[in-house]
Parts: C-alpha cells; sequence; structure tokens
C-alpha cells in the first residue's frame, strides 16, 4: 500500500467514524473500504498517530475489535457548557406558514388560522407561544370568545423588525384568496334563519 492510498483509505475511516457517531466494527470497516482487517488496524494506527501528532480536539480509540473517534478528555468542561446553552428555537415550513398568517393578519383566533391554512394549526400555535414569537391578545367578542392571538416583541427582534408594518407585502394569490375567505365568513355571520308558520326554514 502507496503512501497515496494509505492517505486515502486513513481519510474514508475517519470520515466512517465521524458520520457514524459510534464505534465500527474492524470487518465492516474493512468491507466498505475493500481492505482486509490487517490493513484496517495499520490504517487506524496511521490516523490515531496523526491526530496526536497534529494536537486535534479528536482521538481514535480502539474497543476490542471496534475503532472510534471521541473527543480529547481535557476539552470535555467546554462541551459540556455548550451542551448546557439554552437550544434555539427550530422554526418548521408549517411553523412558518403559521406564523406568516398571525403576524400579517393579527389578532387572529385558531379558527380564522385554520380556516385559511385547511388543517389544524394548534401544535404549530403552541409551540410558537413556547419560543415567545406569539402570545394571547384577548378575546373576540363572539360566540364562545375565542382567544386572539398576535405577535410578541422577540418576533420583532428575532426577524429585525421594528415595527410589523415593516413586513413585505403579500402576494395577489394570497390576498384573493384571503379576501374570498373572509366573504364567506361574512356571508355565514349575516345568515340567520327563522322558522315560518309551516315549519320550513326561511333564510333572511
Amino acid at each position: 500500500m502507496n503512501e497515496s492510498e494509505k492517505a486515502r483509505l486513513s481519510a474514508a475511516l475517519e470520515a466512517i467514524l465521524f458520520t457514524m457517531g459510534q464505534a465500527v466494527e474492524t470487518s465492516v470497516i474493512a468491507k466498505a473500504t475493500d481492505i482486509s482487517e490487517d490493513e484496517v488496524r495499520s490504517v487506524a494506527e496511521s490516523l490515531r498517530e496523526t491526530l496526536e501528532k497534529e494536537d486535534r480536539g479528536i482521538r481514535l480509540i480502539r474497543l476490542e475489535t471496534a475503532y472510534q473517534l471521541c473527543s480529547k478528555a481535557e476539552y470535555y468542561p467546554t462541551l459540556i457548557r455548550v451542551a448546557s446553552q439554552p437550544k434555539r428555537p427550530v422554526l418548521t415550513e408549517v411553523m412558518l406558514e403559521v406564523l406568516s398568517i398571525i403576524s400579517y393578519r393579527q389578532p387572529v383566533t385558531r379558527g380564522e388560522i385554520d380556516r385559511i391554512r385547511g388543517v389544524s394549526s394548534d401544535y404549530s400555535v403552541n409551540r410558537l407561544i413556547d419560543y415567545g414569537l406569539i402570545e394571547e391578545r384577548g378575546r373576540q367578542d363572539s360566540p364562545g370568545r375565542p382567544i386572539l392571538f398576535g405577535t410578541t416583541e422577540e418576533f420583532l427582534r428575532k426577524f429585525g423588525l421594528s415595527s410589523v408594518t415593516e413586513l413585505p407585502p403579500l402576494s395577489e394569490d394570497y390576498l384573493e384568496m384571503v379576501h374570498e375567505l373572509d366573504l364567506e365568513s361574512e356571508m355565514e355571520g349575516q345568515m340567520s334563519f327563522d322558522l315560518s308558520d309551516d315549519g320550513k326554514a326561511e333564510e333572511t
């Protein structure tokens, strides 16, 4: 095995162990790289020496018939501090969709959000509340008095806005869709039924 081939196999071994994140059997590495187990051990020893020589933050260890990459013990306190930092909220595509509806339509109820999206938004609304991006803004003066939601100051900070008036304009297609939904909602609100003398419902 020449130096070029050894360097290539060493890089392949590092990639395998890094990606797997756990101990990998010598036989598995040998099969994946199409070399013998003795050659795997030779390449692994070379990689171990390289990591030590370059004073890298990781080291290669052997666990019986397997190899694994792990952090050096002296960096554990630093890793613990990183791991203990609060995790940044991860906004999924659905959450961003719900957040955009709330930011442009606020104050808005869950029912209105669901009507625009066509599906339930309970999970996304709850997560956005947990992330501090939306909050309750009182209750709507309608049957059941549903909760109204709006964005928070944290929302403005996260998106670099000083006011919701700085939000970019909506597309014409979206505005047309929302307008149609508003008309449907208005018609439903104006619709009432009276029973005539013959027992038939008359729409007024």
